[in-house]
């Protein structure tokens, strides 16, 4: 048995051999007066093929003719000037080195190996059973092997007409890789062949041109028309009767806002009286279309505008409202309508206007009767707000604050009133018709006896 190649001791040795010839020969030694040949020169085989190299020279005694390489190699004969090596089972690219000595000059030459392969696989992803008119389709082509990539392409096909053309990138040549193409379906398109080809181009190499050629695989289409939902009136008024209508193609079934249609390719159809609460209301229809026991569906929606007069809700604009001064507060009436309103409360004498919607400063001024009305083309809604402002001195408070004050001062002029009479009878006077009199008590003394002289 042939090892799979020269033994490491070898290798080495041989190695070890030319680097020493080179170190010891001068540059002018190692010109080439007689080139080494290596035929063939830079060749293409499969892969596992085999291949006779031979190294040749001119040079009247030459020495040491040698093969380098890392591929199987067995001598097969030699003669004066010359040496052939058979190579077998080159499976991958490889470089071949003939070396030997003339007159003590080195000779060196080398050979390019190209080794190809064709694709292992070229197949074409199945199609879907049926392509909707109108949907693009992908093509997936798979590719697994083949060599030299740089020399490899994938074409993808309808019929003969080429769809796509790309180079089958990815190393090594073991990597699967996938070439796709998109195409919009058409009409025509049913019953169309499609396909995908590998091209291994060894032209330049004088080989030729390869083609790997996957199983076609024939398309079928289907036209899908809709679902088309139309509204009478995309905007309608008030008060207005509105039609809704879903159709599609034959043997295609409708079904509008869960209604299902009378039969397959018949309309869906309902009324209605457009209110305030069908404004931005949607409206869905749905299209089934049944194909070899596969179920297609497409849907649509629609939304309507209706147009109303200005609105405003009580619950949002008290008919009174009771503010302190100095204090924020915020107006929250709001108004509906479509178009929208505008709103502007004023005040009923003065015109002065409150900010809705936003912190205001309460002031005395803004006590009063408003008219909050909200206007648009459709026309104008008024509420009456009354606005009752609280000063921080009430007056009541101020009148309660007087009577307290005037029940004290009252409370407090008898109290004193009364301490001075009760002082006023506690009070002793001096008899004037004699000093020499005791002192006596101005209250009457119900019997006094008189001292005898």
């Amino acid at each position: 048995m042939v090892p799979s190649g020269p033994l490491p001791g070898t290798c080495q040795t041989l190695l070890l051999f030319l680097l020493l010839v080179c170190c010891l020969l001068s540059p002018g030694s190692q010109g080439q007066q007689f080139p080494l040949q290596v035929q063939p020169q830079d060749p293409v085989l499969p892969a596992g093929g085999s291949l006779v190299v031979n190294c040749s020279t001119e040079c009247p005694d030459p020495k040491l003719i040698i093969l380098e390489t890392s591929l199987l190699k067995e001598p097969v004969g030699d003669g004066p000037g010359w040496a052939a090596f058979q190579l077998s089972n080159v499976t991958s690219d490889s470089r071949v080195l003939c070396a030997g000595f003339c007159n003590g000059s080195q000779m060196i030459s080398s050979s390019n190996i190209t080794v190809y392969r064709f694709p292992d696989q070229v197949e074409l992803a199945p199609l879907p059973p049926w392509q909707p008119v109108g949907k693009n389709l992908t093509l997936r082509c798979q590719v697994a092997g083949g060599a030299p990539r740089s020399q490899l392409k994938v074409v993808l096909l309808r019929g003969e007409e080429e769809l796509s053309r790309q180079r089958v990138a990815g190393e090594p040549a073991q990597v699967e890789v996938e070439a796709t193409a998109t195409v919009l379906a058409s009409r025509s398109d049913h019953g169309a062949s499609f396909s995908c080809h590998t091209e291994l181009d060894l032209r330049p190499q004088g080989l030729g041109l390869f083609k790997n050629t996957s199983t076609p695989h024939q398309l079928r289409t289907f036209g899908f028309l809709g679902p088309i939902l139309n509204l009478s009136e995309s905007s309608a008024p008030e008060g207005s009767i509105v039609t809704v209508t879903c159709m599609a193609g034959a043997r295609v079934n409708v079904l509008l806002d869960g209604v299902a249609a009378a039969a397959p390719g018949q309309p869906a159809q309902l009324q209605l009286n457009a209110t305030e609460i069908d404004d931005q209301r949607s409206f869905f229809c749905s299209a089934m279309l049944e194909v070899d026991g596969e179920i297609f569906k497409r849907n649509r929606s629609v939304q309507l505008r209706v147009l109303y007069g200005p609105k405003i809700d009580r619950a949002n604009c008290p008919e009174r409202l009771k503010w302190k001064e100095k204090t924020k507060q915020v107006l929250q009436c709001q108004a509906r309508g479509n178009p929208a309103p505008q709103l502007h409360c004023l005040q009923k004498d003065s015109n002065l206007e409150v900010p809705i919607g936003i912190p205001v400063f309460v002031k005395l001024k803004y006590n009063g009767t408003y008219h909050c009305q909200a206007s648009s083309s459709r026309g104008t809604y008024t509420l009456v707000v009354v606005m009752d402002v609280q000063g921080r001195n009430h007056p009541f408070v101020t009148i309660f604050m007087a009577v307290l004050v005037i029940v004290g001062l009252v409370t407090v002029t008898v109290a004193l009133k009364y301490l001075y009479a009760v002082k006023r009878r506690g009070i002793y006077k001096v008899n004037p018709e004699s000093s020499s009199l005791p002192l006596t008590s101005m209250r009457p003394i119900e019997a006094v006896a008189e001292e005898p002289s």
